[in-house]
């Protein structure tokens, strides 16, 4: 049984830099043809894909979001981590992490198996 969960800081600055980290079981993230995504939701809005790291350890992000935000791994630990840089109060959501092998498209969130509950993160001063 795969199982994804978060964990995140909660509550954070504008300007600061969070990580939110993904936690897998029952399947490792380097398993052929998978990919680990980040998903967020802000209030009141849709699902919002963020970007992912394939299980050879490639990423991509969504172009409006590449240049602050970063994913990376820790085999050892079996998880993957999402680095957000100068935060704005527009980046508070219920950010999700999910994964799985997509057969059509990787930025496709109805293909992803997996997906953990979601962990708010509200920027605010």
């Amino acid at each position: 049984q795969v199982q994804l969960q978060e964990s995140g800081p909660g509550l954070v600055k504008p300007s600061q830099a969070p990580s939110l980290t993904c936690t897998v079981s029952g399947c490792s993230i380097t398993t052929n043809g998978y990919y680990w995504s980040w998903i967020r939701q802000p209030p009141g809005k849709g699902l919002e894909w963020i970007g992912y790291i394939a299980y050879s350890g490639s990423t991509y992000y969504i172009p409006s979001l590449k240049s602050r935000t970063a994913i990376s791994r820790d085999t050892s630990t079996n998880q993957f981590t999402l680095h957000v840089k100068s935060v704005t109060p527009e980046d508070t959501a219920v950010y999700y992490c999910a994964g799985g092998p997509p057969q059509t498209s990787v930025q496709a969130m109805s293909e992803y198996d997996y997906w953990g509950q979601g962990t708010q993160v509200t920027v605010s001063s």
